[in-house]
């Protein structure tokens, strides 16, 4: 595949999910009993922040900021870390606890299956050469399993055949395969964490419009993970 090609990739994949994701809660949104003006305020910050956390990930790997690993882990920290600090503070919201009472339960499973699409990307990458093979599922990414299980959990889950205790297992086991591929991730770049040294060493994610993924597709996965296991537990 060409590069150009896997570039547009993940540039479609993630406003093709984000788009997705902002269509559900829109949805519920506007059906809560939230005054009129509410709701127009909320979703026009929610898309704002969405899209002015894109702009700012594609200028700090457009910049060179990022690729410079010189400052290791400075130049990857404010990608990884900003996100993470978000959405735990939005998970725990009292809009976000509005929100999730009305969302159905498989919106959020079943858009995890996206990172079907991202593995596919990734094994496009190392076949160029421009990712190592740790990174793929024929390496050490088993997070394929999470998107390839998604869609099935939330079918059995329309159909009642799914228990709370299964949900939780699922979500806190699929958080498991995203942890370890972005330690992964971490351990195959530049510097003095680095502990895989087969080549290449894992640059091309700082670099737009991949670094789309570390700021944008895995913040998406694990946010999906938390907002599923934050609404197991308010709909008692």
């Amino acid at each position: 595949m060409p590069h150009l090609l896997i570039e547009a990739g993940f540039i479609i994949l993630t406003m093709v999910s984000f788009g997705l994701l902002f269509s559900d809660i829109r949805r519920v949104v506007n059906k809560s009993p939230w005054l009129s003006s509410h709701k127009t305020k909320f979703n026009l910050f929610f898309l704002t922040s969405l899209v002015a956390w894109a702009m700012a990930v594609s200028l700090w790997s457009i910049s060179g900021r990022m690729a410079d690993f010189s400052i290791f882990p400075f130049n990857v920290i404010p990608v990884l870390v900003i996100p993470m600090i978000t959405i735990v503070l939005f998970t725990f919201s009292k809009a976000a606890k509005e929100i999730l009472i009305l969302l159905p339960t498989e919106h959020l499973i079943r858009l995890q299956v996206f990172r079907v699409f991202v593995e596919v990307l990734l094994w496009a990458l190392y076949l160029e050469n421009q990712a190592p093979i740790q990174m793929t599922f024929e390496g050490r990414n088993f997070d394929v399993l999470s998107g390839l299980s998604a869609p099935v959990m939330a079918f059995l889950l329309t159909k009642g055949k799914l228990s709370k205790p299964v949900l939780v297992i699922w979500n806190i086991a699929c958080l498991g395969l995203l942890i370890n591929i972005v330690a992964t991730a971490v351990l195959s770049m530049p510097g003095p964490l680095r502990v895989f040294f087969n080549e290449p060493s894992n640059t091309i994610v700082t670099r737009f419009p991949v670094s789309w993924l570390p700021g944008l597709l895995v913040p998406l996965a694990y946010g999906l993970h938390f907002l599923s296991l934050r609404q197991l537990y308010v709909r008692k």
